[in-house]
């Protein structure tokens, strides 16, 4: 799948030290594209839309780690 087109933004979730960096591209046409910022060229998760949503809902309606 081509992402040269991502327009990736950084989790408001992940720490500001560089450490555990989740990014986001929502701009792509039926897909949203996951990837850890420390390895941009690494890996990525796509969702749907409706995918999306749902697992976002879930770690919303999730409680904290302790």
């Amino acid at each position: 799948m081509d992402l040269s087109g991502a327009v990736w933004r950084k989790s408001s979730r992940s720490s500001g030290n560089g450490g555990q960096c989740v990014e986001v591209a929502m701009n792509l046409p039926g897909i949203v594209a996951v990837r850890d910022s420390k390895d941009p060229d690494g890996p990525k998760l796509i969702f749907t839309p409706d995918e999306w949503k749902t697992f976002v809902d879930t770690l919303k309606a999730s409680p904290a780690p302790s």
